[in-house]
């Protein structure tokens, strides 16, 4: 039965996943029908390239420790302090981590770029250095290390450390020996899970990072967009599949291992108001933080997006209503909306239908290293080139009895792969904690499999669906990397109608710009405010 529930999953991940991307590889390292093994080697000894693998891995590596650094204290206070307001600044750190790549790049460019309030205040510009990436990558990723980390520390018994203390350890020493080692996974989970994002991160650096820094992805969107070359493109995927294999080896096992080890407690019995000075001033430090570091760069986007030559107006809002005169859109610019959301919408109903039957054959633990491998295997989405995956749509789908290159499906088809994960990822625990007995029961009435599904697994995960449902439809509307290949460009998706107004210039594609990327963020930020509102209380924190 379970088995026969990953056909639909396996045959939408071979379709439009493997074949895809092993075509535009083979492709690639093909030469008349004969194997360029050759330049393969050609391709990763080539001092450019070499500097491309060196800053995708030191810039990732910067990235994940700054995160850490910054983020680990913030996880301790949403696990250990109660505080008014707590649900709604959980949903805010969250904001930035569903909002598209393209949105980001956007609002650090208005803070840090040419024109932007550093450069007005003080004449500093950041938008072609490094540490405008790493923020933008600790903007990104600062809830991952929360609710990861965050998430199992409420649920750490701190008797455990207190009663190392009452045996004589300092605070120090007892959160060494006994906390930090059962974080330890989580911790390494939250990590890697930075490191594969920021390894892989393609619209923060193309915004950001102008013509002087690349990441692989980056360079892979160049080599075959700009100078169409294939077999270097084909050769640089393959490495960062590589590397992306191995991440998330390493992931599946700081998972197993967190999951087998511990001994949870509510996280309702952990959370108290702080005491005392230091106390309060961790707290105040991470909101301040949270302010200046998470809500300063979307409120300078909502400012700029009104910002015009006599002062503030809504000239760069209604510009979107109207037909483009310049002729990057062939129609109004604000149809991308209308766009975004029915791909979103189609994304998100493909996405639940893979994701939810995947999850349901994947939901008991006994299912061995096929099912646990396959688990791995629906992770790859998120760190195999998405610039790759749109390029194969592009070469493969394009005849019977699959041609789809002038289909309105395309899109959502290329959108789902990356909601696929996140539906898996929230509805697997729910369907693990269903107790089987009950399913059992139902069966030995005579119940079908159909029906036992309807009357004892819907009622008790429906809140998590809906969850997976809001999660999917976000990441769906901020997918950017593969709709920029395949969207037509009659009806481009927001974040590719952004990429476009930021790639003209002028005042008025810059303002226009900053308009549409405020509508995605609402759009966004709406759609996890009703997550939180739907989040099982016995999940607290977890993604």
């Amino acid at each position: 039965m379970r088995l026969g529930l990953l056909v639909v999953p396996l045959v939408f991940f071979g379709v439009f996943f493997a074949y895809p991307v092993a075509a535009i590889v083979g492709r690639g390292l093909k030469d008349g029908g004969n194997w360029q093994f050759a330049r393969a080697g050609e391709v990763l000894t080539d001092p450019d390239v070499l500097h491309v693998l060196w800053f995708t891995l030191w810039q990732a590596a910067a990235s994940t420790g700054l995160t850490l650094l910054l983020a680990l204290p913030g996880a301790y206070v949403f696990a250990r302090f109660d505080f008014r307001g707590k649900q709604l600044l959980r949903a805010v750190v969250t904001v930035p981590f569903v909002l598209p790549t393209v949105v980001a790049g956007s609002a650090f460019l208005a803070l840090l770029g040419r024109g932007g309030v550093l450069d007005e205040l003080w004449g500093v510009r950041l938008d072609t250095s490094v540490w405008a990436i790493l923020l933008a990558h600790v903007f990104f990723n600062y809830a991952v290390v929360i609710r990861t980390v965050g998430g199992l520390w409420a649920q750490l018994d701190p008797r455990q450390e207190e009663a190392a203390r009452v045996l004589g350890a300092g605070r120090f020493a007892a959160w060494r020996r006994v906390t930090l080692p059962a974080l330890g996974p989580a911790v390494a989970a939250a990590a890697l899970m930075v490191f594969l994002f920021t390894f892989t991160s393609f619209g923060v650096v193309q915004i950001l990072g102008g013509p002087r820094f690349s990441t692989l992805e980056v360079e892979i969107y160049r080599q075959t967009a700009d100078f169409l070359d294939l077999p270097t493109a084909a050769v640089l995927t393959l490495l960062q599949f590589a590397a992306v294999l191995a991440l998330l080896g390493l992931h599946a096992w700081t998972v197993r291992r967190r999951e087998t080890a511990l001994t949870l407690v509510d996280p309702a019995r952990t959370a108290r108001r702080p005491r005392g000075t230091g106390q309060w001033a961790l707290l105040w430090g991470t909101l301040l933080l949270v302010a200046v570091l998470l809500v300063l760069p979307l409120l300078v986007l909502v400012e700029r997006s009104f910002a015009g030559e006599g002062g503030h107006t809504l000239a760069f809002y209604r510009a979107l209503t109207s037909t483009d005169a310049n002729g990057t859109f062939s129609g109004a610019p604000l149809n991308a909306v209308l766009t975004s959301l029915s791909y979103g919408a189609a994304a998100t109903a493909i996405a639940l239908v893979v994701g939810g039957l995947a999850a349901a054959a994947l939901a008991r633990r006994d299912g061995g290293r096929l099912l646990r491998g396959f688990d791995a295997l629906l992770m790859l989405p998120l760190g195999v080139s998405a610039v790759t995956v749109g390029f194969g749509f592009l070469i493969t789908l394009d005849e019977p009895p699959l041609d789809l290159r002038s289909s309105w499906w395309l899109v959502p088809l290329a959108q789902a792969l990356v909601g696929v994960p996140f539906v898996v990822r929230t509805m697997l625990p729910v369907l693990r904690a269903v107790d089987e007995r009950l399913r059992q029961a139902a069966a030995v009435l005579g119940a079908s499999p159909w029906r036992v599904w309807r009357e004892v697994d819907l009622p008790l995960v429906r809140r998590a669906l809906l969850v997976a449902a809001g999660f999917a439809f976000a990441v769906s509307l901020g997918e950017f990397g593969a709709t920029v290949f395949i969207a037509r460009p009659d009806n481009p998706t927001l974040p590719v109608a952004v990429s476009r107004l930021l790639g003209r210039a002028g005042e008025a594609n810059y303002g226009q710009a900053m308009a549409l990327s405020v509508i995605l963020m609402v759009v966004c930020a709406g759609a996890l405010l009703v997550l939180e509102r739907l989040r099982p209380a016995d999940q607290a924190g977890e993604f």
